[in-house]
């Protein structure tokens, strides 16, 4: 197991909200879970990831979804069992669709 951590200059907090779950660690899946952050308003990430060495691409498909939703004040946790790249984008959109409404609009 691999563990990640990445933190991104929040623009849009979402407020508070119940914590998101989507997806289901399984067999080439993953699970995301979104939680209003106390400890930064920053969107702060942290992977724990099966696959050992795929940082840059974690960083990569992390830094598409910032570039899209700006999120702050929150904190993403993933539990990875090999996802693809397309899957990862996947389930982290889904749960922002999740977030109050005031969250989904990028200022």
């Amino acid at each position: 197991m691999e563990k990640l951590h990445f933190s991104y200059p929040g623009q849009q907090a979402p407020g508070d909200f119940t914590p998101i779950l989507v997806g289901v660690v399984g067999s080439g899946n993953l699970e995301v879970m979104l939680e209003p952050s106390t400890r930064s308003a920053q969107c702060t990430v942290d992977i724990t990831t099966s696959a050992r060495g795929f940082s840059p691409i974690w960083e990569a498909v992390l830094q598409d979804f910032h570039e899209r939703h700006g999120l702050a004040g929150i904190a993403i946790s993933i539990n990875d069992m090999g996802a693809t790249p397309a899957v990862v984008s996947l389930r982290l959109d889904q749960a922002a669709a999740e977030l109050p409404a005031t969250a989904k609009v990028k200022p």
